[in-house]
């Protein structure tokens, strides 16, 4: 049965201590398919990410001619283990300028990206095109960028659908301004090594962007002629159980010393198993920033930048009252899980501030405007001002949640809903993007899931587990 239109989530009342597998990576995996289409020789994918995104690449690389197979993962009902046989840079299939070779990218930016490059390599012309939101999405850069290298891009407002007319490796060297998405550097640097591309970055902290940093690193690493590759748990995808650790309701125990029943608070002690730790993955990070909420005593350590996160030690500013003020950047600190933070900061005791957030703005949706409206929806007060979010601690009620098709938006707003009574969410199957059983992981008993309940947003109906995967 097909998730409902809508549906509530009912706040956690007891402890969950849990360990909780989530899906591989999506950045990962869809750079991952594109190197081993590069490579020369049959590369094997373990743990692969199984989601409208990733299934979206898979089918791209077999209208291009590549073979292709998936099999079941054992581990994870949203892992795949996907054998990719390369052809070290060629790509078997394309269109002509009358019939040119239909690409679909859907609204996933890392297939409409790394495609785009990509098919430069072949001989002939393709056509990408995607999902109406994917048409409003910028692809600017990186198409200046492919004409500067020399290939033929047609596309009357840059962007999708586009043309374009592959003409096989050929060296040269290009600017690519990553402003708007660092995924128009990644684009380029995966196929670079074959297509002997010099690429030049322009944009703000260009050389510190943890995507770009992520795409690099992985092709230096990547097996070249066809082994074993294994893709790391999804760490954006983890964060949002992470934050279930800080919903902490109030009990009563009885205390001997006193002789009497005292209020207990209680932390939730979720993990996320195979957590990865390679450094690739930015919201790596997400653990230790939300420590810096609770626990203000690390002010000073902080400040001297010895807790080793990089940027984090610039996440403060000011002292006000003895307590600290948390400044969280989408550029350096913090990748996609910054959205679960904002939602968090409107429940938790301090005034946060979110800056650089204008990669937000052209993602899966306006996801700052989108988040502002959701949160203010709730009760809580939110400030957008330029590209940044000042969030303030509020007292939250249920609200009916817009998730604008956006997957992050929806899931996000559900981990609100195990804190705050009365959170709904509609069109709750966009999770399908990246993560097509999350619902089912909030449900399922500890130790492997949260054990929540979730409700017919409409009758109140409790939903079962095989009626909460997003298909």
């Amino acid at each position: 049965m097909p998730l409902p239109d809508l549906i509530e989530i009912v706040p956690l009342d007891k402890p969950v201590h849990a360990e909780v597998t989530v899906p591989g990576s999506k950045s990962i995996t869809n750079r991952a398919l594109i190197l081993a289409a590069l490579a020369n020789g049959e590369t094997t994918l373990q743990g692969a990410l199984w989601s409208e995104d990733t299934q979206v690449m898979v089918d791209a690389l077999k209208n291009l001619g590549f073979a292709v197979k998936v099999e079941p993962d054992p581990g994870e009902f949203c892992n795949r283990t996907i054998t990719v046989k390369g052809l070290a840079g060629k790509i078997p299939n394309a269109g002509t300028h009358d019939k040119p070779l239909e690409i679909f990218v859907g609204n996933a930016g890392t297939a409409a990206r790394f495609l785009s490059a990509l098919v430069c390599l072949g001989n002939g012309v393709y056509r990408l095109d995607g999902v109406p939101r994917m048409r409003e999405r910028p692809q600017a850069a990186l198409f200046e960028a492919l004409r500067e290298l020399g290939y033929r891009v047609e596309s009357p407002n840059n962007k999708v659908p586009a043309l374009i007319y592959g003409t096989g490796p050929r060296a040269g060297k290009c600017m690519v301004s990553i402003n708007e998405s660092s995924q128009f550097a990644s684009a380029l640097i995966l196929s670079a090594g074959i297509a002997k591309w010099n690429v030049e970055i322009a944009g703000k902290n260009a050389e510190e962007l943890p995507y770009v940093a992520m795409t690099s690193n992985m092709v230096d690493v990547f097996p070249k002629r066809g082994e074993h590759f294994q893709i790391e748990a999804d760490a954006s995808s983890g964060s949002y159980f992470l934050a279930a650790n800080f919903w902490f309701p109030e009990t009563l125990e009885y205390e001997e010393q006193f002789k009497t029943r005292i209020p207990t608070s209680y932390r939730n002690t979720v993990r996320i198993k195979n957590w990865p730790d390679s450094g690739w993955q930015v919201d790596e990070r997400f653990q230790a920033v939300m420590d810096l909420g609770p626990d203000w005593g690390i002010a000073e350590d902080l400040k001297r930048g010895k807790i080793g996160m990089g940027e984090v030690a610039k996440l403060a500013e000011g002292l006000s009252m003895g307590l600290m003020r948390p400044i969280i950047s989408r550029l350096n600190d913090l990748g996609d899980s910054i959205m679960m933070l904002v939602v968090f900061a409107a429940i938790e005791g301090q005034e946060w501030k979110f800056i650089d957030l204008g990669p937000l703005r052209l993602q899966e949706c306006e996801r700052v405007v989108a988040l502002r409206t959701e949160l203010t929806k709730c009760g809580a007060k939110v400030i957008e001002k330029n590209d940044t979010l000042e969030v303030f601690h509020s007292e939250l009620h249920g609200a009916e949640i817009e998730t604008y098709n956006d997957h992050r938006m929806a899931m996000c707003f559900a981990i609100l809903g195990l804190k705050v009574a009365g959170i709904k969410i509609k069109n709750p199957t966009c999770v399908k993007k990246t993560f097509p059983n999350f619902f089912q992981k909030l449900t399922t008993e500890p130790p492997r899931g949260l054990g929540a309940t979730i409700l017919d947003g409409k009758s109140g109906r409790k939903l079962g587990l095989e009626e909460l995967f997003a298909d």
